[in-house]
């Protein structure tokens, strides 16, 4: 019995180890960004490791976040948050992530997430993008790379 509650708590106390090291990234929908483009994701590229959480908060309205086909491990859950709301994703897989705001993406409001390291690049960079949104992405994608 003795050693059943010891490996018990030994389990909680490994879980909630896990918990606290995982990370949570905030990412601004913006309407204009600091530098004064307008529409973005403000870090428009985020790295974080695998289990941690990325909150799109929306300050502006009229923004939302969802994962784009295409971009995102194959076996990754995608997601798709709602107009004028807040939206926390857990990254459990590694890979490239797109992230675009719908209404706003053939204007180039669009983020990329990097969690660990990314197997699906090629994958990721093949796919195909409406306006500003493809031009976005080249820069997001050479600025991971550095």
């Amino acid at each position: 019995m003795r050693k059943a509650v010891m490996l018990a708590t030994a389990t909680v106390l490994i879980s909630l180890a896990s918990a606290a090291t995982a990370a949570e990234v905030e990412v601004k929908m913006l309407n204009k960004g600091s530098d004064g483009t307008a529409m973005v994701f403000e870090p428009a590229l985020v790295k974080v490791q695998p289990g941690d959480t990325v909150k799109f908060v929306a300050t502006d309205k009229t923004h939302m976040a969802e994962s784009i086909k295409g971009m995102m491990p194959a076996d990754a859950t995608p997601f798709a948050g709602k107009m004028n709301q807040d939206v926390a994703v857990t990254f459990d897989k590694p890979g490239a992530y797109g992230i675009k705001c719908m209404p706003h993406y053939g204007m180039g409001m669009v983020a990329l997430v990097v969690v660990g390291t990314p197997a699906n690049l090629d994958e990721a960079k093949a796919v195909s993008h409406p306006g500003k949104a493809k031009p976005n992405f080249a820069a997001l994608f050479e600025k991971a790379a550095k």
